[in-house]
């Protein structure tokens, strides 16, 4: 009922905001109580309780739909965007957000949608001019050294594709900033295309990557349009498409030379893994040098198994004749007697000058060897630590790859009990929500009787019988007494009559003159 005005000069009623919204509704729901709709499936929701949440649209209007959880198990068919549907139920509204809502009592297929036949459409005609053959697909490079990203420069799939590519394979990385949505979405992405084919200025690229977010079939129609299909069948460099999930198909991934399922997956697919493949070329140096050395060893044994019986059969000639000269020679006693007695008759040295000459002669020739050997030595030590150096180098590279590893599995680790806690608590929030205390504590009653048993009928207890009654804050003995409650119940009630509504009271409006 409207209050009236305070102000005796207006006669217009005032309405509060909760008199004006409930009058509204119940406008709405008498006036549009059964309403059969014919649209397309826009955005489709289906909520942990079992709720759908949808939208209704051609193209001009939209509407908010929902369809509850009993009648989700009676449709003959699980609404999927782009549908075109014809849904029957009634209109109402909801007063805490002043918006309308159409539920959905019935649901039945109409047709493809309008953008699935388009969509269609465009495709077998791209097919047929060859734009998807396999044939004129080119490979990805193994290793780019320039990559260009077409993309939105504000949203997390450039970063995402930026931290993937510096993890794997850092390269130069150069983005054409588009808009991946709306009007102009479409001829931006197409003119980045172009420019990166045709740009001067900047280092050309060696492979493209086409990125976005993922979204509804609205939200990703701007790669489905002709121009952007265009565009990338024309590219001279080769083309990677990351558009939407991997459940997300557009026109762009099946002309492009590589369809990713995401922009992730795409960096991953451009770039190799630098580690894995300096370790490889490490590998593959080893066992070369472990293959020279070995050949060369072999060669050797073979030249000096070659070698060996010439040199046998001319050193042969040479012993016979040594061993004739030898035998000829006379005895070493008689040689040596007359210059051993001219030796006895000259007059011999002091045996301390002969050890002092000695001492010198022998210092004399062992310093000169000594620093020699110590060169030497020195030179040797020096090769080992060269050596060194490579396995020091390595060993640090083998310590940070652990310590990356560590830091991801310490992330992963808090992310999976964040994740377990999450859970934990909303199944605790569940918990309450589906406790009896609650409904305990609303002003309600749990009858049990002598045995423990919920007693959930009349007929269960009779005049007389002990129960007990548990209430939100404990339980009180209780007794049935004798009034039967069944046969009054059977009797239907006489109707109240409707009270006619008060009409409003005039307002004296006083003389106007």
């Amino acid at each position: 009922m409207p209050e009236t005005p305070n102000d005796p000069q207006s006669n217009t009623p005032e309405f509060t905001v909760s008199e004006l919204a409930f009058s509204l509704k119940r406008t709405v729901e008498e006036t549009f109580g059964h309403v059969r709709v014919r649209g397309e499936l826009g955005r489709v929701t289906v909520a942990k309780s079992g709720h759908c949440y949808l939208d209704i649209k051609d193209d001009k209007a939209v509407i908010n739909s929902i369809v509850w959880k009993g009648v989700m198990s009676r449709l003959s068919m699980r609404p999927e965007e782009g549908m075109e549907v014809v849904c029957e139920g009634k209109l109402s509204t909801y007063p805490g957000r002043s918006n309308y809502q159409l539920i959905i009592d019935k649901m039945e297929l109409a047709g493809a949608g309008a953008l699935m036949a388009l969509f269609e459409k465009r495709k077998k005609m791209l097919a047929a001019e060859g734009l998807f053959d396999q044939a004129r697909k080119v490979d990805l490079p193994f290793m780019p050294k320039t990559i260009g990203v077409v993309t939105s420069p504000t949203g997390s799939v450039i970063r995402d594709i930026l931290h993937r590519i510096s993890d794997r394979f850092p390269s130069h990385v150069l983005v054409w900033p588009v808009l991946v949505q709306g009007d102009r979405a479409a001829e931006q992405i197409a003119s980045a295309i172009t420019g990166f084919n045709c740009g001067d200025g900047f280092p050309r690229p060696d492979v493209l990557i086409v990125a976005r977010g993922g979204g509804s079939m609205e939200d990703l129609w701007c790669f489905n349009e002709e121009i952007v299909a265009r565009a990338a069948a024309a590219s001279d460099i080769p083309l990677i498409s990351a558009v939407g999930h991997e459940t997300d198909w557009t026109l762009i991934d099946y002309v492009a030379d590589y369809r990713a399922p995401t922009p992730t997956g795409a960096a991953e697919v451009a770039v190799p893994v630098r580690d894995d493949w300096l370790e490889t070329i490490a590998d593959y140096g080893l066992r070369l040098t472990r293959g020279l050395r070995r050949n060369v060893r072999e060669k050797q044994a073979g030249l000096a198994a070659a070698r060996l019986p010439r040199l046998q059969s001319v050193l042969s000639p040479v012993q016979q004749r040594l061993d004739l000269a030898s035998a000829r020679l006379p005895a070493p006693t008689r040689l040596f007697e007359p210059l051993a007695q001219k030796l006895a008759l000259q007059r011999l040295p002091s045996p301390q000058r002969v050890v002092e000459r000695a001492a010198n002669a022998l210092s004399a020739h062992r310093l000169p060897n000594l620093d020699r050997l110590l060169d030497v030595k020195r030179s040797q030590l020096s090769s080992l630590r060269l050596r060194a150096e490579p396995l020091q180098r390595d060993v640090e590279r083998k310590e940070a790859r652990v310590a990356r590893a560590t830091a991801s599995m310490a992330m992963t680790a808090k992310r999976d009990i964040q994740r377990s806690a999450d859970r934990l608590a909303r199944a605790g929030k569940l918990l309450d929500a589906y406790s009896y205390q609650g409904v305990l504590a609303r002003g309600y009653a749990l009858v049990q009787n002598n045995a423990g048993d919920v007693v959930r009928s009349e007929a269960a207890v009779k005049a007389g019988d002990n129960v007990t009654l548990t209430f939100a804050d404990g339980s009180r003995k209780a007794v049935i007494d004798g009034a039967a409650s069944g046969s009054s119940s059977s009797k239907p009630k006489p109707k109240l009559a409707k009270k006619p509504k008060p009409k409003p009271t005039a307002i004296d409006q006083g003389n106007l003159f």
